[in-house]
């Protein structure tokens, strides 16, 4: 079985551009809400919180480094786009 990539918060890094402009185009054309993103955004710090535990391997430091860049880009989306944050449940 291949390992899975590890992932360098490295802002030249052609996939981290891809990503922040697509999630950009997305939440424009409102397919993504900010409750999406908001989301997204908890998922990823979860990850990074517990990586020991995640189903998808990862190394603690690539962990820390997307959920930072995650809260990053959506504080920017939040501040450009706007919308509805989630229900607090």
């Amino acid at each position: 079985m291949t390992p899975y990539p590890t992932l360098e918060a490295d802002p030249e890094d052609k996939n981290l551009v891809i990503l922040q402009s697509l999630i950009c185009l997305l939440r424009e054309k409102n397919i993504l809400s900010r409750a999406d993103i908001e989301d997204l955004c908890a998922t990823v710090q979860a990850r990074a919180a517990d990586h020991a535990h995640d189903k998808l391997p990862c190394a603690a430091s690539s962990a820390k480094a997307a959920a930072n860049e995650i809260a990053q880009i959506g504080d920017y989306v939040g501040h450009k786009y706007g919308g509805k944050h989630r229900r607090a449940n």
